[in-house]
């Protein structure tokens, strides 16, 4: 049997390595996954960064010749190379707003993520991953490497909380977001299956790879989520892997005119989260500002400016640019109101 074109690797308590497999998954896409550090990983190109998840292709002469990483440009990659069962919804409005639900998932709802696992007050969550977190690559490492590994991993990601916004100062904004999400999310999933329609878009595998942990991993949030959004952490479950799902190529998204009322409402909990983070995240790094300050549902929420977080404040104007006038206009339409106008206004 032919090896797989493409390989996935990643780790199990890696959101964006998570969300990528259930892309392939769903996409039907012939792939192999293999496990960062593991036996198995081995024989791959040097990527540019040394982060996962990692996708390697194979080049015409069989061997792997080309490496990537970064989940959203990676889903692109495979759009270009892959046609069927398309995540990217076929009304460019609505393609917009699902680029903004996934960046607000792999970039807001991350910070979620890091604080439930990592923040010091979850002191079962911090168990769990530090235990769990060094056999993934190895699960028959012996006692005492797997204690010296474990103090490692953790002693780093609590020493990094600060930079993700996880404090004490920031935890109610934090948790709070948390929440009001997961009761957006319960109204929409009584009536809609996924996002954007009846078939998964870019949205729903950005949101589910921090689900992924957040519901299946950390003890505490996913407590929350089972008693806040028994949906949302069934639907979880039903994205981790759909490639049974039979979809009409042709259909099965919304367009810009029939858009639900939820949608509204998840746009403006980025508007009233995310959107600011990106603008003061902006304006700390243009006036070289150490911290960023901003007021999210009328708290302040501080933490250090990240230039990655920039970059895909970029990329949401350039994917606003690339729309045609009247799409522009629609898209103002939507997001007016909402908090996220504030993203596109110098566009």
């Amino acid at each position: 049997m032919d090896s797989p074109d493409v390989t996935l690797v990643g780790a199990y308590g890696s959101p964006y390595s998570i969300k990528m497999r259930a892309v392939l998954r769903y996409r039907r896409i012939s792939h192999r996954w293999i496990v960062r550090g593991s036996a198995q990983d081995h024989g791959f190109p040097k990527p540019p960064v040394a982060i996962i998840p990692m996708l390697a292709f194979r080049g015409e002469g069989g061997d792997y010749s080309e490496v990537m990483v970064d989940s959203s440009p990676q889903i692109l990659r495979l759009e270009e190379d892959y046609a069927d069962r398309s995540v990217l919804p076929s009304d460019p409005v609505v393609r917009f707003l699902d680029h903004l639900i996934e960046d607000y998932g792999d970039e807001w709802v991350t910070k979620i993520m890091y604080h439930y696992r990592w923040h010091h007050p979850y002191v079962e969550a911090i168990a769990k991953a530090g235990n769990m977190l060094p056999l993934m690559s190895d699960n028959q490492m012996d006692a005492e490497q797997h204690r010296e590994i474990k103090d490692f991993i953790t002693n780093r990601q609590m020493d990094r909380t600060a930079l993700v916004g996880s404090t004490d100062h920031n935890r109610d904004v934090i948790e709070d977001s948390f929440v009001r999400l997961l009761t957006i999310l319960e109204t929409h999933l009584t009536e809609h299956q996924f996002l954007l329609g009846s078939r998964p878009s870019r949205g729903d595998f950005g949101l589910f790879g921090q689900f992924s942990q957040l519901f299946f991993w950390e003890p505490d949030s996913s407590g929350i989520a089972a008693d806040r959004s028994p949906r949302s952490m069934i639907w979880a479950y039903q994205v981790d892997d759909l490639s049974s799902l039979d979809i009409n190529e042709s259909e099965g998204w919304f367009t810009r005119d029939n858009l639900p009322k939820s949608i509204n409402d998840l746009l403006n909990e980025i508007g009233c989260t995310y959107a600011p983070f990106l603008i003061a995240n902006e304006r700390a790094i243009e006036a070289e500002n150490p911290e960023l300050s901003c007021l999210i549902e009328g708290r302040d929420y501080e933490q250090a400016p990240f230039a990655y977080q920039n970059k895909c404040l970029a990329w949401i104007r350039e994917a606003f640019q690339n729309l045609s006038v009247a799409d522009q206009h629609a898209v103002a339409q939507i997001l007016n109101g909402t908090g996220c106008e504030v993203l596109i206004a110098d566009v």
